[in-house]
This record gives C-alpha cells, sequence and structure tokens, in this order.
C-alpha cells in the first residue's frame, strides 16, 4: 500500500466524517422539530412570556429606559432638573437616614425625563418614569409623588398582576397599595 501524504489523509479523513456529521446534524433537527412539536407551553409559561413581551415592548417605548449615560441624582441648576430621585414610600425624596433605616421597605427610583439625555447641554423630552420597588413580604401603600409636567401617573406595569393590559390612571398623592415583593412601573401622565 503506497503511503498517504498528509494533504491526501485530510481528504479521506473529511470524507470518512462527513455522512456521520451529517447524519449527526439531521437527528438533532430532527429532535428538535419534535420537541417544537411536542412541547406545549402550560399557562404560567404563557402568561411569563407575555409579560417578558410587554416589558420588552415598554423598554422599547420609553427611550429613557436605554439611557447610555450614568445617572448621578445631583440637581443640574442650568437645566432646573434631577435625572434620578430615590423617593421613599411617604412620596418624599430619601434622605441619609431613610438609607440607613432597616424599616424602610420600599422606595422609588423617578427618572426625570427632562434631564439631559445626551452629551448636547440641552433638556430631554422623554416621558418621566417612577419605578417602585418592595422586596418586603408584605403589602406597603407608597404615596406617589407628584412630577414637573404632569397631571399624574399611569400604571404600566405591575409584576403582581402581569396579565393586566390596562394603563389605569392615578392623582399625585394617592396611596397605591404596592405589593409584596413586586416591581411598579409607571408614566407620567401629561
Amino acid at each position: 500500500m503506497a503511503h498517504a501524504r498528509p494533504r491526501d489523509l485530510h481528504r479521506i479523513v473529511q470524507r470518512d466524517q462527513q455522512p456521520g456529521q451529517q447524519r449527526r446534524q439531521r437527528e438533532l433537527d430532527d429532535h428538535h422539530a419534535v420537541q417544537r412539536r411536542g412541547h406545549q407551553h402550560d399557562d404560567r409559561t404563557e402568561r411569563l412570556i407575555r409579560f417578558v413581551r410587554k416589558l420588552i415592548g415598554l423598554r422599547q417605548r420609553y427611550p429613557i429606559l436605554r439611557r447610555t449615560r450614568w445617572l448621578k441624582g445631583e440637581f443640574d441648576e442650568e437645566l432646573g432638573v434631577k435625572d434620578v430621585a430615590w423617593i421613599n414610600a411617604t412620596g418624599e425624596e430619601m434622605r441619609e437616614e431613610h438609607w440607613k433605616d432597616a424599616n424602610v421597605r420600599c422606595f422609588g427610583m423617578l427618572l426625570d425625563g427632562r434631564a439631559q439625555s445626551t452629551g448636547i447641554r440641552k433638556r430631554g423630552e422623554e416621558t418621566t418614569l417612577l419605578i417602585i420597588f418592595n422586596p418586603w413580604q408584605d403589602v406597603v401603600k407608597f404615596k406617589l409623588p407628584p412630577a414637573n409636567g404632569g397631571e399624574g401617573w399611569k400604571l404600566l406595569a405591575d409584576t403582581n398582576f402581569p396579565d393586566s393590559t390596562e394603563e389605569p390612571h392615578f392623582a399625585f398623592g394617592h396611596e397605591y397599595e404596592v405589593t409584596a415583593r413586586s416591581l411598579l412601573l409607571f408614566g407620567l401622565k401629561q
């Protein structure tokens, strides 16, 4: 038998492996097709998928949720706004003692859409949003804070009511009952 050159060996190995690789790929394709046909989502999974789609839609709809600038929480005197303010359950801006208080169970993050959104020194024109976090094991009454340029808040998402398609409106000062272990997203109603 003549000696095979390295180039010839490479071709022989490729030729011999190809049918097996193709067969394996066909087996994988068949397996995935059976899984797709046979896999039925239960109601809970479908609800989760719808809710995640809703959240993705909100992120696309509100550019303030996609900002690339770091939030500072400092008052910009030139523009007259803060990009972010942390709100306690009484609807007031949190102070140092609130952060140290072990009894604080729920807080909000107010993202002011009027804050500078790019490197250009000008007022932003995005919707102001309020995100409320309640990691506590019980309901917390949260007083919705006032915000410049708006008439009240509309509820965009609530993790405890993922199927809700309504966007109910609430006045400034309304005490919203934030359910246990939840996150809420409100948009400023203008």
